[in-house]
């Protein structure tokens, strides 16, 4: 069955990139006109021509490698940080209803406040190197893996957990062959949400001192007023978000594939 997915996957993966790109090469053809043509100033908003030469520059010299490379890696760090917390706490929180009452409401407040509010203070408490970014990244991947699963545990079909309770199964069986597979669904959906906020935590997370990585070198090209490399650090930003993204997607289809949805039309 696993086998079909995939299959599945491969047939319509060249087909989806080729409608997905429709969109932005359009925004990329009319931005690089309108340039050409004088109707947007250059110097705000350089034409894509100019911004893939900043980008090329960068390549050339090989600075961009190490920019890529430590932003990836204190996102997949925070990632999969993030993941094992909201995971442990998600669980605990939707299946123990005391556990729920005692931990759900201060953790739904912790929510609410803005990213850039936890720097100051995970600097004063882990200083300016990796450990408070990848901690920062991880904050932000937590709470939509935990509301999710949380919820998705919560509104499990009844009807399965009594029968699993005619089953005698203890509360760790509970949770690992009824809650959690009954879950997956929405389970995924926090896991796509917090990886991106991680890659948005990631440029707050890189304003805190950092010599290296995509924030930082999206600050340096507002200090030294470069437009193109600020714009090429932003198209990095989109491009990484969207690969790990789709490597996310497609390797946790197979965990619902036994879900016979709605497929949409056209």
């Amino acid at each position: 069955m696993t086998g079909n997915v995939l299959s599945r996957l491969r047939q319509g993966g060249l087909a989806d990139l080729a409608v997905g790109l429709v969109v932005p090469v359009t925004l990329l053809l009319a931005w690089e006109v309108a340039g050409r043509a004088g109707w947007i100033s250059t110097k705000l908003l350089p034409a894509p021509s100019t911004v893939l030469a900043a980008i090329a520059t960068l390549v050339e010299s090989g600075e961009l490698w190490t920019h890529v490379w430590a932003t990836l890696w204190r996102v997949l760090v925070g990632f999969g940080l993030g993941v094992a917390a909201g995971t442990a706490i998600g669980a605990l929180t939707g299946y123990s209803t005391l556990a729920r009452r005692l931990l759900d409401p201060t953790i739904q407040a912790l929510r609410n406040i803005p990213s850039i509010a936890w720097v100051p203070l995970f600097i004063l408490w882990f200083g300016i190197f990796e450990t408070s970014k990848v901690l920062l990244i991880a904050v932000g991947v937590f709470f939509p893996v935990y509301l999710n699963l949380a919820s998705a545990i919560h509104d499990v079909d009844r009807k399965l957990v009594e029968v699993a309770r005619v089953y005698r199964y203890n509360g760790w069986q509970m949770v690992t062959r009824v809650l959690l597979p009954a879950a997956l669904p929405t389970y995924v959906i926090g896991l796509r949400s917090g990886l991106g906020l991680g890659w948005m935590f990631v440029v707050a997370a890189e304003i805190m001192g950092a010599s290296e990585g995509l924030g930082y070198l999206l600050v340096d090209g507002q200090m030294s007023g470069r437009t193109p490399v600020i714009l090429g650090s932003i198209t990095l930003f989109a491009i990484l978000g969207k690969m790990t993204d789709l490597a996310l997607a497609r390797a946790t289809a197979p965990l619902a594939a036994w879900q016979d949805g709605f497929k949409g039309k056209g």
